[in-house]
């Protein structure tokens, strides 16, 4: 049996997959480059890098990569329940409510496989609380909006004058999700980060890699490591993309 370090960095990330046969080019590519060297470099943990890789699957609606992935985060320990369904709705979010539909789908099969290959009972999902969708007071949540979007994109909010920046980007999307207590924010500019690049959304993937950086919730190197992790799990040309955006966002920090 082959027990090269890509052999075993797959059975850590993948640990019910088969290895790829070294018998075609893409397998060979599978195995010595992606197992070998992207998913083993040290520049990002596992976690952050299973944030850009179900992004990326879920997005391309690959279903047999969308499954395999949702149940080694979940069976690794590497992203826990509660998070991996606060991932769903910021997904839905970037890259649409039917996608995230599919995830959150993969995600109830494979916590049901999980617990069954374990002989237990499978846990109920957690029930929410209405205090979790944050304040009711219209005034209170269109400014809690203005602020978030403000603290997020380091930018000036946009005005309430369509229902897609009123309703959705300043009472819905800033005004709560950026809010919620799954996802750390630094974790929500990894997911959204990816997302706006594979999106072809040049002016947010802008806005994105340039907040994330000039915030300091991500560092260079960090983002550098996204952008490989991108380009190997939807495509260098758009990881080129990417990488240009960090470039550019880059340079103009040091400005």
């Amino acid at each position: 049996m082959d027990d090269t370090p890509a052999v075993r960095t797959l059975a850590e990330v993948l640990p019910t997959h088969e290895p790829p046969s070294p018998t075609t080019p893409f397998g060979r590519a599978a195995r010595d480059f992606l197992y070998g060297e992207v998913w083993s470099r040290p520049g990002l943990s596992r976690r952050d890098r299973r944030w850009v890789t179900l992004t990326c699957v879920a997005a391309a609606d690959s279903p047999q990569p969308i499954e395999d992935h949702v149940h080694a985060a979940l069976a690794s320990g590497d992203i826990g329940l509660e998070a991996m369904l606060e991932f769903v709705l910021h997904f839905a979010v970037y890259c649409g409510w039917p996608k995230a539909s599919h995830v959150e789908g993969a995600i109830a099969r494979q916590w049901d496989r999980l617990h069954r290959e374990r002989g237990e009972q499978t846990p109920s999902w957690p029930q929410l609380s209405d205090d979790t969708l944050g304040p009711a007071a219209w005034d209170e949540r269109f400014a809690r909006g203005v602020e978030e979007f403000i603290d997020v994109n380091l930018t000036p909010a946009p005005p309430p004058n369509s229902p897609y920046r009123h309703a959705g980007i300043l009472n819905f999307v800033f005004g709560h999700v950026w809010q919620r207590p799954g996802l750390t924010r630094r974790e929500r500019r990894i997911v959204t980060v990816a997302s706006v690049a594979l999106d072809d959304s040049p002016v947010p993937l802008q806005t994105h890699v340039r907040a994330a950086l000039h915030s300091g919730d991500l560092t260079k190197e960090e983002m550098d490591e996204i952008v490989l992790q991108f380009a190997a799990y939807y495509g260098f040309a758009k990881g080129e993309a990417l990488a240009d955006a960090v470039e550019t966002a880059w340079a103009s920090k040091a400005d």
